[in-house]
């Protein structure tokens, strides 16, 4: 009875775990999300490739399976709570006109991020899991009437990946694991079309008025994706841990609709000339591979120290180029971006068999190049993280934590010039003032 219990107690949280997903996005270095652990959190995940202390090392590190003992269920929940403001410095529509409309408001928000992990033991030396996260992430929304309203109003993407894995220990010393991942994607993009300035660019045809014609696109599309991850983790001594893992990257092809809103004024010139009508659209689109190394030091009975660096691949990322089936122009955006390195280190102090104390510090890199490069939809920049947590174990079976981390970023200069693809959304000039408070909260429980 108490075996058939679990098994649908599990299958009740794979299934609500799931639904969460369907509303959450975020926004962290690029567009990762590496919220997937409390206890990782807590430490500004330095060492998440060898900590190996509970069921999420299933995403940092499969071969981290072979130290956990019995089943185990990890649910958890991060409310990330994200800034972007802009501040104006002089953005104009091509020819040099001042843009009209105010600064924006928050671009950030407050986005809801769950993760669940399940390990389970076949034997001493293997092991088995699941995990069910959101890699990547994006959220940003201004107001209406702003002045990069043709670059961006609403950015949105969300990302779920289950992530079935398996582990094995060679010997004493050394574990591999292996994971394979189904990732979705959806993604909702929506900006302002001047069709006053582009009829002024054509001649002036249609006799419409520069920012005073504003049409309004939505492009909606989705995906599936296919990736796996690789783990390897060394223990020479019984308190020294070293892991390194592998995520490979995912390509989507997403498929989906362009919904437009067009003035009456403009319908000519939107429908006959430049062909913005509703239809169907396409993009490639490649998230990024990333290596992890990490290490684990337990010093005495109350004290350990971590270290993590992570590299990501985020130069496969070089544009994002949309089709339209009705024969319009690709619409494109030019990221070019970087690849990046993350850097951290942690601390965790555990006097007694109840409680854990967690600490942690991180030097997260953008991928954004420069200003030009840099789009209101991700406004970027180089940023730190300062993580406190805590865990209590209510028993031999039964775990909380919470975990609390402030984010703070660089100003991110932006400096489009109303040429090339930017011809028409206008030059955007000014800088963004970002941060991000997040405050999450998770359960084990081993049976």
């Amino acid at each position: 009875m108490e075996r058939l219990f679990c098994k649908r107690f599990v299958l009740a949280l794979v299934i609500v775990a799931s639904m969460l997903f369907t509303s959450t996005t975020a926004l962290a270095a690029g567009i990762c999300i590496t919220e997937k652990s409390v206890k990782g959190l807590g430490n500004a995940f330095a060492g998440a490739a060898a900590v190996a202390e509970d069921a999420s090392t299933i995403y940092f590190n499969p071969a981290g399976l072979t130290r956990l003992s019995g089943s185990q269920v990890q649910a958890g929940a991060h409310v990330i709570m994200t800034s972007f403001k802009f501040d104006n410095e002089g953005s104009t529509i091509v020819g040099g006109a001042t843009m009209t409309g105010g600064e924006g408001g928050d671009g950030g928000d407050t986005h809801f991020v769950p993760n669940f992990f399940y390990s389970q033991d076949i034997s001493d030396r293997l092991k088995v899991g699941i995990g069910i996260i959101s890699p990547f992430g994006l959220g940003t929304e201004y107001n209406d009437n702003w002045v990069g309203r043709y670059h961006t109003i609403k950015s949105e993407i969300l990302t779920v990946d289950i992530n079935p894995t398996i582990a094995y220990k060679i010997n004493s010393e050394l574990s591999i694991g292996f994971g394979f991942s189904a990732q979705y994607m959806d993604a909702e993009l929506t900006n302002n079309i001047d069709f006053g300035t582009i009829d002024a660019a054509s001649g002036g045809f249609f006799g419409l008025t520069p920012q005073g014609d504003d049409g309004y696109v939505k492009l909606e599309g989705d995906d599936w994706g296919y990736g796996f991850n690789l783990g390897m983790l060394f223990e020479p001594t019984e308190k020294t841990r070293i892991g390194l893992a592998y995520r490979s990257r995912i390509r989507y092809e997403l498929e989906g609709d362009a919904d437009f809103s067009t003035p009456a004024a403009a319908a000519l010139l939107a429908e006959n000339v430049l062909h913005l009508v509703n239809t169907d659209i396409e993009a490639d689109v490649d998230m990024p591979d990333s290596v992890s190394l990490s290490v684990y030091h337990q010093l005495n009975d109350e004290w350990a120290i971590m270290a993590d660096i992570t590299w990501t691949n985020w130069s496969v990322l070089d544009e994002l180029r949309i089709k339209f089936d009705s024969g319009a122009n690709d619409s494109v955006t030019t990221f070019n971006w970087e690849d990046t390195l993350r850097y951290s280190i942690g601390a965790t102090f555990t006097p007694n068999s109840k409680w854990t104390f967690r600490t942690g510090i991180s030097f997260d890199e953008t991928p954004v190049p420069d200003a030009q490069h840099r789009t209101p939809r991700v406004p970027d920049e180089d940023r730190i993280w300062l993580a406190l947590g805590t865990s209590y174990q209510f028993n031999d079976r039964m775990g909380f934590d919470v975990g609390y981390t402030y984010i703070f970023a660089d100003e991110a200069e932006i400096d489009k010039t109303a040429a090339g693809e930017d011809l028409l959304r206008g030059a955007l000039k000014g800088e963004f003032e970002g941060s991000s408070n997040i405050i999450s909260a998770q359960f084990n429980w081993k049976f």
